[in-house]
């Protein structure tokens, strides 16, 4: 009768242990959840994923923590989550940077289609044509004419070769038949205090990042690169509507995780980016910023994914531009 009940609590302890560790796999996540921006602080990347970060980090009521790793062209932190396990709580955040690079580079070290795994969309948002008000035009049709008249030699800045700041204003440039040198900076951040004084004519910038400065009489906006004009810039017109129709470029960003990467964490953290971005007062100051918001399940995010790549391509190619 002994041996009876020592086998019955034998079998109440397995069983205890089996309903433990489902609960321990149903509860992800268990500890803090790390996002990697593979772009230096206070840009629009940085800025729109830190606050996406404080939003699911209470849906998935754990810390969401932020940190930067730039370098490369974005290449940096891009290819650090590559390689870090695939248990869901190291994603990287990125603009269209993962794609671009991926088309612009010999060798990127990674690939995005295989290496990474879709949580979902963050959103997207124009960019502004700006010069520094040192600059002697208020107008985008005397900054074109002065272009125009020195084939050459006004210059434009980056964040970067094949970052979005890069293609946007080489897309825009080929459209309005102009030749401007490219200055490329490891981000755009970096860029800003040469544009301001005049040592870079011209930089392509989200107005979320560039606001301040803009507000502060630093910086003037020439054009957006939208379809529509942004309602918190409602006196700049698009640069469809100034010589470029059929022209606009948006910057968009994400999250992914590496490749491997449970389904029931990449749901979860989906969920949680959704319900990030659904917030009434996040989503309003998003759009107060120029940023457009639109909510994808990991499917739908790998299937835009795929065809960005291809569009990229398409796009690079008809550039010219050359892989490094």
């Amino acid at each position: 009768m002994s041996k009876l009940l020592v086998n019955l609590a034998h079998v109440f302890c397995i069983s205890l242990i089996s309903t433990s560790q489902v609960h321990a796999e149903d509860s992800f996540p268990s500890h803090p959840v790390r996002i990697i921006v593979n772009t230096g602080p206070g840009g629009l990347l940085d800025v729109t994923t830190r606050l996406i970060a404080q939003q699911m980090s209470l849906s998935l009521k754990q810390s969401v923590i932020v940190e930067n790793r730039a370098g490369g062209d974005g290449l940096v932190g891009i290819n650090v989550v590559k390689e870090v396990r695939p248990d869901g709580y190291t994603l990287l955040a990125s603009a269209g940077t993962m794609v671009y690079q991926q088309s612009v580079r010999q060798d990127p070290g990674y690939n995005l289609l295989s290496d990474f795994t879709g949580i979902g969309f963050i959103g997207r948002s124009p960019l502004l044509l700006e010069v520094s008000t040192s600059e002697p035009e208020k107008a985008l049709s005397d900054f074109i004419s002065r272009a125009k008249a020195n084939p050459g030699k006004l210059s434009y800045a980056s964040a970067g070769i094949g970052t979005g700041t890069h293609l946007g204003a080489a897309l825009y440039l080929q459209k309005a038949g102009l030749q401007l040198l490219h200055v490329p900076y490891k981000g755009n951040g970096p860029a800003m205090p040469d544009v301001m004084s005049g040592r870079v004519n011209m930089i392509f910038e989200a107005y979320s990042s560039s606001k301040g400065y803009l507000d502060g009489g630093k910086l003037r906006a020439l054009g957006v690169t939208s379809n529509s004009r942004l309602k918190a810039l409602p006196n700049v017109p698009t640069l469809a509507e100034q010589g470029a129709p059929g022209y606009s470029f948006y910057t968009w960003m994400g999250l992914v995780a590496p490749v491997g990467t449970p389904k029931d964490a990449v749901q979860r953290l989906s969920e949680a980016l959704r319900d990030s971005i659904n917030n009434n007062s996040l989503r309003e100051r998003l759009a107060s910023q120029g940023i457009e918001t639109s909510p994808m399940t990991p499917p739908e995010f790998n299937k835009y994914l795929r065809n960005e790549v291809s569009e990229v391509s398409r796009v690079v190619t008809n550039l010219g531009i050359q892989k490094q």
